[in-house]
């Protein structure tokens, strides 16, 4: 089922199903680039792991991702909650886990902060659960070569590089509060967690700048990216939190937390008045 809210529309994606053992990202792409009236977000906390899906598979998804770009929607995607994620080929050799759709190019990937102390939100650090890291499929686009640069060129601690790939697709882009997270289901006040609750938040942001650039007369943002990586400013950067997870069993630790752009949460979480500033003022 899904569920769609806000005069700009924002779609949350909840539907189950498999395909080739896996969710149907390739049938729900192409019904929506069939569809002629959609929303021009869509929400989508749901992924797999890169190494599940073969290269021809994601590459097709890909392409639908890209002509509902072309058509001024995006989607925005969890970065996932495992974060560098970690695959144990045998006893001794390891490699980080990289996710998709969240690695895909052509979406947004959203990862998740928390407050530095509990019931403070006096400031945000990185959640270290917040997926985040590398593809090992897909190339970096250039609109992210720049920033993803600087970070590898001048970080203290990274990774061996022989646990990622510095020459592919980095993810996430931008993050937002995902844990001590309250929601309301059917009255009752919950907690939950996890970068599920931060890209529902990102969407409804992204779709308020879209409301206000149509109440101007303006067209929609459309895909994301470039303008994202054009206004780091728009961002509340995050620099504190421990290192990203990895495989924790052998202590390996995934990405640190670092000024600017990171792979545990992206350029940092949009500070509302900047965002719509700067939206207004964006020429797609």
């Amino acid at each position: 089922s899904t569920q769609s809210t806000g005069s700009s529309g924002i779609n949350a994606e909840y539907g189950g199903g498999l395909h080739e053992k896996q969710e149907p990202f390739l049938e729900w792409a192409i019904t929506l680039t069939n569809t002629t009236d959609l929303p021009h977000v869509f929400s989508v906390s749901y992924g797999d792991v890169e190494r599940s899906l073969s290269p021809e598979y994601m590459t097709r998804i890909n392409t639908e991702f890209q002509k509902l770009g072309l058509r001024g929607i995006y989607i925005l995607f969890a970065s996932g909650d495992d974060g560098a994620g970690c695959h144990n080929f045998n006893d001794t050799a390891y490699t980080f886990e990289p996710q998709y759709p969240a690695s895909s190019p052509y979406v947004t990937t959203v990862g998740g902060t928390q407050f530095t102390a509990i019931f403070s939100d006096v400031n945000e650090e990185g959640n270290d659960i917040s997926g985040g890291g590398f593809s090992n499929q897909f190339a970096m686009p250039k609109w992210q070569q720049e920033t993803v640069g600087k970070y590898l060129n001048t970080t203290a601690n990274l990774p061996d590089a022989k646990y990622f790939n510095p020459n592919m697709r980095a993810y996430p882009d931008v993050s937002a509060m995902s844990d001590d997270f309250w929601i309301i289901i059917d009255r009752i006040l919950m907690n939950v967690a996890g970068t599920s609750a931060a890209t529902p938040t990102v969407a409804g942001l992204v779709s308020m700048a879209n409301d206000a650039r149509l109440n101007a007369g303006k067209p929609v943002l459309g895909f994301l990216n470039p303008f994202i990586y054009q206004n780091p400013q728009i961002f509340f950067d995050v620099t504190l939190g421990s290192p990203s997870q990895a495989c924790w069993l052998d202590d390996l630790e995934g990405y640190p937390v670092a000024e600017g752009w990171d792979p545990v949460t992206g350029f940092g979480t949009p500070d509302y008045n900047k965002l719509i500033a700067a939206a207004m003022q964006y020429y797609n």
